[in-house]
């Protein structure tokens, strides 16, 4: 049996192919190894960066339940390309947040598994604690960056704020809901990134909750036929209302 011998993975045949009797073998062998009860980490590990890595192989290695006590041998199957997503999608969720975090941001990884762990940490920011929220916001996915754009600390929101993966698109419709923390609208006001940008200007003059002397600047960078526009779709606040009024509406 193929116990200790990581090199052997070279012979795998390539994805498609007919394999000849030496490569079926081959494949057997890693399939035997991904079995083996007494299988190490370090061998675990060998065999999960072959990219062509047979799925029966990586099936088996699933069911391997000694193995799969290992957090470094769970991620790997998680991250590996040709994992069947009846196994990936379901191990994503019993990552440690950190390693979900890594899933998310790996370019090889497929979009579903990404967006898959993007949805396990969204789901669980309500229970981290704010160190972890905070670390999050600096370095995860835009799109965990927007979700944390409404937490209630607001060290977590100027860190998501600053976080490089956060787009402009992510920051309008925090704004735009609701419930948007006082703190996030005014953070997201004084920007240096964010509150030039005139679709975030318009954003902002569209919640309640942006302090008044700042609507008042943003509404006097704006055409003027524009924010006419704004006034007549009905969806502003009443910072904006108020605004209105402190200057005129002639081209």
């Amino acid at each position: 049996m193929f116990h200790n011998d990581p090199d052997a993975a070279r012979t795998a045949p390539e994805a498609g192919d007919t394999p000849p009797p030496e490569s079926r073998s081959a494949s057997d062998a890693f399939t035997a190894t991904a079995s083996d009860p007494a299988l190490t980490e370090d061998l675990a590990l060998a065999l999960l960066k072959q990219s062509d890595l047979p799925t029966q192989a990586l099936d088996r290695l699933s069911r391997n339940r000694g193995i799969m006590k290992s957090r470094k041998v769970k991620l790997a199957l998680v991250e590996h390309p040709r994992t069947p997503r009846h196994i990936s999608i379901p191990m994503v969720r019993h990552l440690f947040t950190f390693d979900l975090m890594q899933v998310a941001l790996t370019p090889v990884v497929p979009a579903d598994i990404k967006m898959a762990a993007e949805d396990s940490l969204v789901n669980r920011l309500e229970r981290l604690s704010q160190g972890e929220r905070l670390n999050l916001a600096r370095r995860a996915s835009g799109r965990v960056a927007a979700a944390l754009l409404l937490d209630p600390e607001p060290r977590v929101i100027h860190a998501a704020l600053e976080n490089s993966r956060l787009t402009e698109s992510a920051v309008i419709k925090a704004l735009m809901r609701r419930d948007a923390p006082a703190a996030f609208v005014s953070a997201a006001c004084h920007h240096s990134r964010w509150s030039p940008r005139r679709d975030v200007r318009i954003a902002l003059l569209r919640n309640e909750k942006t302090p008044l002397p700042r609507a008042v600047e943003f509404a006097r960078s704006l055409p003027p036929a524009l924010l006419r526009e704004i006034l007549q779709d009905g969806c502003v606040g009443r910072t904006f209302l108020s605004a209105a009024f402190e200057f005129d509406f002639e081209e």
